[in-house]
């Protein structure tokens, strides 16, 4: 089959979709993305047993149970997402918004309008619900969209495609609003990855290797959605039940997501330390330490190698360090760290502070869990991903993060 026919067709429908996507009103905006929330609340059955394909084929490859739980879809995760539609309907439309509007001596009046981004791709792997999030955040900012989900998550991905271009065919959308890559051979993707002439920007989500390939392949501005080694610092003065109860949270809730934490940072003089410990261990995670860990727990700890520090687990195994200060923490975090979340549980006002300032992640938090990096807990409703670099979003990114600015001049026919 002829690869390149087949991608440069569905980029050049995307790309044509973005001039009309691009001045949809924000009613006809709000009309779609509802019409899919009531169709995904109607097709629970559907989704489920497309779902379960899934899952018994990654059973069956070995998949990790941590992974398992990210392809996951059951009526309490699809009714979810659903609502994630919804609340992304009732945001504010930023598309046309005048920002920054000022008058020059000339006379003139300088402002930035607020303008989709144009053909948006995203190749991701593994969460299903990311179909849903990425059509609808790209839908909202005017943009068209390209999904090419992973072949582990095809039947979950094809499913809720079909439920989006229904409710696109029934609003009277244009064909290419939302498009997917339906075809999962890996010859594919270095094709797509080259259509710049199509698309205005290309988003990766998933592992390390994923992320690697595309930023080396495409020829497209790439918005890196990386790894996520988070890490978490119980300093000197942290109470003992808060750092439990974040510590516990941030590793264990939901170990496979890329906001968990991976690395935990104890102060040596955290008089807690034992009983942090043996939490941890008693909630099921494996600990990976240091040998000042080791001792705190003899025969209970595994011995950390060096590549520890810099391994994403997304599972319940954990690196532990015990640290001299607030200076070692942040050292060991500014050479280990993927810039995606960091936290310190302190009750110290100055070490709060200082963390945050001097911490360079795209989100960095004091005494909260890691878990709340998320387009829905940060009120975005859902997220496109989270950039772990510094242009041209970073961080959680929704709606807004989707647009980009243009200058606007008015004048009354002034000369230069």
């Amino acid at each position: 089959m002829d690869y390149r026919e087949y991608i440069e067709n569905i980029c050049a429908r995307a790309k044509e979709a973005s001039k009309k996507t691009a001045n949809f009103s924000t009613r006809e905006k709000n009309a779609v993305l509802n019409a899919i929330a009531a169709r995904l609340d109607d097709s629970i059955p559907f989704i489920i047993a497309e779902n379960k394909k899934d899952i018994d084929e990654g059973k069956k490859s070995g998949m990790s149970s941590a992974m398992i739980d990210r392809l996951l879809l059951d009526e309490g995760r699809i009714r979810a997402m659903s609502r994630s539609v919804r609340e992304i309907a009732l945001f504010d439309d930023p598309v046309g918004r005048i920002e920054n509007m000022k008058v020059r001596p000339s006379g003139i009046r300088v402002g930035q309008m607020r303008v989709p981004i144009g053909v948006v791709a995203v190749i991701y792997e593994s969460r299903p619900n990311v179909t849903t999030d990425i059509a609808a955040l790209c839908l909202k900012s005017g943009n068209a969209a390209i999904l090419r989900g992973g072949k582990e998550s095809i039947h979950s991905n094809l499913a809720l495609y079909n439920i989006i271009k229904e409710s696109l065919f029934g609003a009277g959308c244009p064909e290419g609003a939302v498009s997917f890559i339906e075809k999962t051979e890996r010859e594919i993707v270095p094709i797509f990855l080259k259509m710049n002439s199509h698309i205005d920007i290309v988003i990766p989500r998933g592992g390390e290797g994923l992320i690697k390939m595309v930023v080396q392949e495409s020829t497209i501005p790439v918005i890196r959605h990386d790894k996520g080694i988070c890490h978490t610092f119980v300093d000197e003065s942290a109470g003992t039940e808060m750092a439990v109860n974040i510590c516990i949270n941030a590793k264990v809730q939901r170990p496979g997501v890329c906001n968990a934490m991976e690395a935990l940072l104890i102060h040596e003089k955290f008089s807690g330390k034992e009983k942090l410990l043996a939490a941890i261990l008693n909630a099921g995670v494996e600990i990976r330490g240091c040998d000042r860990t080791s001792a705190l727990a003899p025969g209970k700890i595994k011995k950390a190698s060096d590549a520890d520090w810099d391994t994403e687990y997304l599972d319940l195994i954990l690196s532990v360090k015990i640290v001299d200060s607030l200076e070692a923490a942040m050292e060991h975090i500014a050479m280990h760290s993927s810039s995606h979340s960091e936290a310190i549980v302190t009750s110290d006002y100055l070490n709060a502070e200082r963390f945050l300032r001097e911490v360079d992640s795209s989100a960095v938090f004091v005494n909260a869990s890691t878990r709340f990096h998320d387009g829905g807990e940060f009120g975005l409703g859902a997220e496109v991903g989270i950039s772990t670099q510094k242009l041209h979003a970073r961080g959680a990114m929704g709606v807004e993060g989707l647009t980009t600015l243009k200058y606007i001049v008015y004048g009354k026919g002034e000369t230069r």
